[in-house]
């Protein structure tokens, strides 16, 4: 049954897409930004940190796209007289659709790309998007101690393992802005991207509870789109 969804779901999308397939050089782009990173932990009083990112992504269809994106930054909060830094590495794959994939536009993509609005283009280029990763941790925590007898009471613990990887999961909402005009797409896109990061573990600040930790991280950056032709 769910092979039979699968396969009629890809060939939805080669018939709906085919059309344009002849106008779209298929690039890649490669990008970088930086922002805020909020998280959702055991200790509930969170700090604004920051976190950097690349990324490199191929579009599928004009409006389909698979990446890889690597962060580096901070996660840190504080409570009950206790206090955790983790400065952590990740890298995920994901995949995002844009709203254009929905939208009535024109056959030739050529013509779309270099007649549309700012406004039009920019509205195709909402995304959602999810993922699959691996999160490096590196926790420097204290803990006090009636905190941690209070958490080894309702059955949690107070993690020895500071150094270790996690499993992250991704959720992704954004837009690109693009600059600039050619028949196969904008060679440039100012990013926005808002990230949501699943971590099932529960080992985000060295505290293991009964709860899924998560982050948060708003960014801004920009994207070059490589090997389309002018």
């Amino acid at each position: 049954m769910k092979k039979g969804i699968f396969s009629a779901f890809v060939l939805f999308v080669f018939f709906s897409t085919q059309s344009v397939f002849a106008q779209f050089s298929r690039p890649i782009s490669v990008g970088a930004g930086a922002g805020g990173t909020m998280v959702w932990a055991d200790l509930g009083n969170t700090d604004t940190r920051f976190a950097g990112y690349i990324e490199a992504e191929g579009l599928i269809t004009p409006f389909i796209s698979v990446g890889v994106k690597g962060e580096k930054g901070m996660l840190s909060a504080y409570g009950w007289n206790s206090n955790f830094e983790n400065r952590y590495h990740a890298i995920n794959a994901n995949a995002k659709v844009r709203l254009g994939q929905f939208l009535s536009l024109p056959p030739n993509y050529s013509y779309y790309t270099l007649g549309a609005s700012t406004f039009g283009k920019i509205l195709a280029n909402i995304y959602v998007g999810a993922g699959v990763g691996v999160m490096k941790n590196n926790i420097d925590h204290h803990i006090d101690g009636s905190y941690r007898s209070s958490i080894e009471s309702i059955g949690g613990e107070i993690s020895e393992d500071l150094n270790s990887h996690q499993l992250a999961i991704p959720l992704n909402i954004g837009l690109d802005i693009p600059i600039g005009r050619t028949l196969y797409g904008p060679r440039w896109a100012i990013n926005i991207n808002f990230q949501q990061s699943l971590l099932p573990k529960d080992n985000v600040d060295g505290v293991i509870n009964s709860k899924m930790d998560q982050y948060s991280y708003l960014s801004l950056g920009v994207k070059l789109a490589l090997f389309n032709r002018n």
